[in-house]
């Protein structure tokens, strides 16, 4: 069974709640946890690697580590695939994306990341980090614009998250148009564009959202009409029909029947929780002592 992916939008609170953050401990085990940091994003990577692990550390994560992957023979090396061993959660931080997936795609590491977390291994990443985990990523593209076939670059990602492009920064840099281009271009797909300080934690097909901001879903399955095949790479393109969810904390996404649903908070321990899809349909979880 697949792991858990925590995407997160970038800009993170780290001083004060860390919601995002905890998220992040959490899953890793907490006192009995250890998160493996990877900085291969960032030309920066010692500040970078001794923010989190101190980060983490607070927030009581019984071990935490960090490995410096900075070039394809790093990535090949027995110091990065001794640096997984006993880990429960990997961490990517910001920077590039690129740099992530030229330096680790088809290396060992690269290959022991996807065969982990098939296994079961949390794999987190923020800003770039998050960009990376998708089949495909966004690389670059123009911000606060119609969409348009020249606003978005794209590339291979890290395949870990299939069927789906993510977006990073997004209501803060007016990514929307950029991310409906992506959509455009691969209508199969579901765009996920991640606000800062926001996480879309994706277990089992489900996707749960945390943090102050939202997560903006595009669904490019719906479109009607688009003419992003007839266009000048510099014109508007005409998009009919394509559906867009924003979800805040407390709502999610089924990725596989792509509807939108809302958890049901558990009000007590006596209480099933829940969740409950537009429609109103709930799918009760059992807790311990109740049926389902």
């Amino acid at each position: 069974m697949a792991g858990k992916l925590i995407i997160i939008g970038g800009a993170e609170d780290k001083e004060r709640d860390c919601e995002v953050l905890k998220e992040v401990a959490g899953a890793a085990g907490g006192g009995r946890g250890r998160i493996v940091i990877i900085t291969t994003a960032t030309q920066n990577p010692r500040p970078a690697a001794k923010k989190y692990m101190k980060i983490f550390q607070r927030l009581g994560v019984g071990d935490v580590r960090a490995v410096e992957i900075e070039s394809r023979q790093d990535a090949s090396g027995p110091k990065a695939l001794d640096a997984l061993k006993g880990t429960t959660c990997v961490f990517f931080t910001g920077g590039d994306q690129l740099r992530i997936t030229s330096i680790l795609g088809g290396t060992a590491m690269g290959g022991a990341l996807k065969e982990l977390f098939e296994r079961g291994l949390v794999i987190a990443g923020t800003s770039a980090g998050a960009s990376a985990v998708s089949s495909t990523m966004i690389v670059t593209g123009d911000e606060e614009d119609s969409p348009r076939k020249c606003t978005v670059k794209m590339a291979p990602g890290l395949d870990l998250l299939d069927g789906c492009v993510i977006d990073q920064h997004f209501a803060q840099r007016g990514r929307i148009g950029r991310l409906m281009c992506a959509v455009a271009q691969n209508p199969h797909v579901l765009g996920i564009g991640i606000d800062e300080d926001t996480a879309a934690v994706i277990d089992e097909g489900r996707l749960k959202v945390s943090g102050s901001g939202a997560v903006t879903v595009v669904d490019g399955s719906t479109l009607s009409f688009s003419n992003v095949s007839e266009t000048r790479p510099d014109q508007p393109l005409a998009l009919v029909g394509m559906t867009i969810h924003v979800l805040p904390r407390g709502y999610g996404f089924d990725l596989i029947q792509r509807k939108p649903i809302y958890f049901k908070p558990q009000e007590d321990e006596n209480e099933n929780t829940g969740e409950k899809d537009i429609q109103g349909q709930e799918h009760l979880q059992s807790q311990p002592g109740n049926k389902a």
